[in-house]
């Protein structure tokens, strides 16, 4: 059983919880653990989305700034390997996910809720990529990911200031898509991942695959993607479920079985 990151997993929703207080910092063995838990819902059958969480005070406050104080760079060539391969596999789960950021959401902390799909944040949340300010950069995607999400011009800014933004902020550059009041942050996210609990889980899976694939390639490259993963869901009951409900009783209506 893990130390610090926990799975549970409640009417389809798995939410993967963050335990190490008081900063919930990502040190090698949480990282360690996140990808466990990751890979884990990747392949329960009986989990249809995630939240990542970690708890009503914290998201998480970065990395653990100790562990890495002495290291060189053969060490660190190594490690930062390993560490984005552990917010990787975050990414990389092929169902909806959803990041309930409360608190402090910086560092490893920000790069992990932009592995999510989705960002709810409390009023009170603040989210940065503060690694300049140690004479570092961000090293678990947040040079990568972060403009993909805001645009180039305000991940550099916030690559090279090292500030924090708060959750009005957030909300209007894109960084998070969503602000409710702290105490309402889990539940809301719950609640956005319980929708997908009965959806056409692979039509979901192609999706995520199309978009997240997509960006990484040309457009054509990226028509030919969606092509494939579009065709391919024909050779599913969901498909067949979903277009005779359609036919037979309107949208909305379809029971799907997630295959």
């Amino acid at each position: 059983m893990a130390e610090f990151v926990n799975l549970e997993v409640d009417a389809a929703v798995g939410t993967i919880r963050l335990d190490r207080p008081p900063m919930n910092a990502l040190n090698a063995q949480v990282q360690e653990e996140i990808k466990a838990a990751a890979l884990e819902v990747t392949q329960r059958d009986d989990v249809k989305a995630v939240v990542i969480y970690g708890g009503p005070k914290i998201f998480a406050a970065g990395a653990d700034i100790k562990e890495m104080q002495q290291a060189g760079y053969a060490e660190m060539a190594t490690r930062a390997t390993a560490l984005q391969a552990c917010f990787q596999a975050v990414a990389r789960i092929p169902k909806p996910t959803v990041a309930a950021v409360t608190g402090y959401a910086l560092g490893g902390g920000c790069e992990l809720a932009l592995c999510a799909d989705r960002r709810i944040a409390g009023e009170k949340a603040q989210l940065g990529q503060p690694e300049i300010l140690l004479g570092v950069i961000p090293g678990a995607g947040g040079t990568q990911r972060l403009p993909r999400l805001v645009g180039p011009s305000v991940a550099k800014d916030l690559c090279f200031t090292g500030r924090f933004v708060r959750a009005d902020e957030a909300l209007r550059i894109g960084l998070v898509d969503e602000v409710v009041p702290d105490e309402e942050v889990y539940d809301r996210a719950q609640a956005y991942a319980a929708q997908f609990a009965t959806g056409a889980s692979l039509a979901l899976r192609a999706a995520k695959e199309s978009i997240d694939r997509g960006l990484e390639v040309d457009l054509d490259t990226a028509l030919a993607i969606e092509s494939q993963q579009f065709a391919a869901l024909f050779a599913t009951e969901d498909q067949a479920i979903g277009m005779t409900s359609f036919v037979e009783n309107g949208p909305g209506k379809a029971a799907f079985v997630g295959r």
